[in-house]
């Protein structure tokens, strides 16, 4: 499969969820979506609850016809990778302009969510389920 070109102009944003790490590039355009080469909705399989949350803050923005999004995603499961996505897009808009700033920060969407699976303990089956008890 051949690279992807980006067009020169374009604004970067970093987002990470859990172990998803997604890097972001906005270019003005029509709106077309690619997240590793492939449709968004290809990419998280038709699943409508991810895809209006990775949106949101072109929505919020009234962008969606003003950018195109291109999004390399690796790392972790499908919905971690769908919010490292958002927060991409978000930290891209907000460095387009001061006004996409204030609105993505209001919203929320610069945020990063910190939870992360927690580490497993020795002496346990996880990090907090013990082994089964046996009395006799």
């Amino acid at each position: 499969m051949a690279a992807a070109t980006y067009p020169q102009t374009t604004t970067r944003g970093t987002g990470r969820r859990k172990n998803a790490i997604a890097r972001v590039r906005l270019a003005k355009g029509k709106g077309v979506v690619l997240v590793n080469g492939r449709p968004l909705r290809d990419y998280l399989n038709n699943r409508r609850a991810l895809e209006i949350p990775v949106l949101q803050p072109l929505v919020v923005a009234e962008a969606q016809e003003k950018f195109n999004v291109y999004a390399n995603v690796n790392g972790g499961g499908i919905a971690g990778q769908a919010d490292a996505i958002k927060l991409g897009i978000a930290r891209a808009l907000a460095e387009t302009s001061e006004e996409y700033e204030k609105l993505m920060r209001k919203e929320g969407f610069l945020t990063r969510d910190p939870r992360a699976k927690e580490s497993k303990k020795y002496g346990r089956k996880k990090a907090r389920k013990r082994f089964q008890y046996s009395k006799r």
